[in-house]
């Protein structure tokens, strides 16, 4: 069966040590990683965050700026890094398209599923950027929906940690980490993998969802070919899969 997987990635990942902007040390890291899935046959789409430039809630915390607006600058924020990472990949030789949700022609694509399907077929990255077109839905959300829609077989949170814990193992000695867990745990439990709509709608379309560290050389590659020794996993369980 091929491989059709969409990766996430956080945008303040992207600012590095500054906390803003783009690191294009990083960036390049995520292009040679992304290249390596690609050279081994896996149709790749991405979804980056904005938070490296500005966040819906954060802008809208004194109400001065409304919340829609926010989400608005936030999307922006996201096609910003969608169109560096086009910029990366095309520097070390990946074909790449990107597509928003919201429509901006003279940058890149809008958003027409039947059209990304046909990008991936073709060996090209396809980047999903400006969320889900839409103010209160987090990239999460958006990362899960365009997985869902174009079939993927799984979804890849990369992150800064080594997969899902029951509090931030940079704060706290001891917390727990989860090697998998289903939907319903996370949800119940309130663990933050991702938020409540995204896991929702990740256990509608039985997309597992992985969170692994992105800084990890190949860790990605290793997960798709079967090696989950160094992530965590949230899917179906028993009962789910019945």
């Amino acid at each position: 069966m091929k491989k059709r997987i969409l990766v996430k990635f956080s945008g303040e990942a992207l600012a590095g040590e500054n906390g803003f902007g783009i690191d294009t040390k990083i960036l390049k890291f995520i292009a040679d990683e992304i290249k390596s899935l690609v050279d081994n046959g896996v149709e790749t789409s991405i979804v980056i965050g904005g938070g490296n430039f500005i966040r819906g809630v954060s802008a809208a915390k004194d109400g001065t700026i409304k919340r829609t607006s926010g989400d608005y600058m936030g999307m922006l924020g996201t096609v910003i890094n969608a169109v560096a990472m086009q910029e990366a990949l095309e520097f070390v030789g990946v074909s790449v398209r990107v597509q928003s949700a919201i429509k901006m022609e003279a940058i890149c694509e809008t958003f027409i599923v039947r059209k990304a399907k046909r990008h991936l077929e073709k060996n090209r990255v396809v980047i999903f950027a400006a969320g889900t077109g839409n103010p209160f839905f987090t990239t999460d959300t958006a990362a899960t929906l365009r997985a869902s829609e174009i079939d993927a077989n799984m979804l890849i949170k990369a992150t800064k940690v080594d997969g899902i814990y029951n509090k931030d193992p940079n704060k706290f000695k001891d917390a727990k980490k989860y090697d998998s867990l289903s939907y319903d745990q996370a949800l119940h439990d309130n663990i933050k993998v991702m938020d409540d709509t995204a896991i929702a709608l990740a256990k509608e379309n039985s997309l597992p969802i992985v969170v692994c560290n992105m800084f990890e050389k190949g860790n990605i590659l290793k997960i798709i070919e079967g090696d989950y020794s160094n992530c965590s996993i949230v899917k179906p369980d028993e009962k789910e899969m019945v």
